[in-house]
């Protein structure tokens, strides 16, 4: 569940609004977004991984709010992370680039050899 903007690194770039598929947040006179519906956060980590700055942090607790410390967060290395992980952001390799993963290599059928 969403638990954390850190209005610090925040740069009002309106794209966790705009992203959240529940309407979770809302924005104040200044742009700077806030939690407004927590209660409707499904945990889908979309405004996480959409946010640039890493000002965000959704817990992966779904069901119940998870008490965190932004010093913590940042400590670490949490922020961030996921966007990391799945390969969001400059110079970030794609996970789909490297998913080795059984299941695709069964629903995707073989790129035809190109040309040389």
């Amino acid at each position: 569940m969403i638990e954390l903007v850190i209005a610090e690194r925040c740069i009002q770039c309106g794209l966790c609004v705009k992203a959240c598929p529940t309407n979770v947040f809302d924005a104040d006179d200044n742009g700077l977004p806030y939690i407004a519906r927590q209660e409707d956060c499904q945990t889908c980590f979309v405004c996480e991984a959409h946010c640039p700055v890493d000002a965000l942090y959704v817990s992966p607790q779904a069901d119940v709010q998870d008490a965190v410390d932004e010093e913590q967060l940042i400590a670490s290395g949490l922020l961030g992370s996921w966007r990391a992980t799945i390969g969001w952001g400059p110079g970030r390799t794609k996970l789909a680039s490297v998913d080795t993963t059984e299941f695709i290599n069964r629903i995707l059928p073989p790129r035809p050899a190109g040309p040389n």
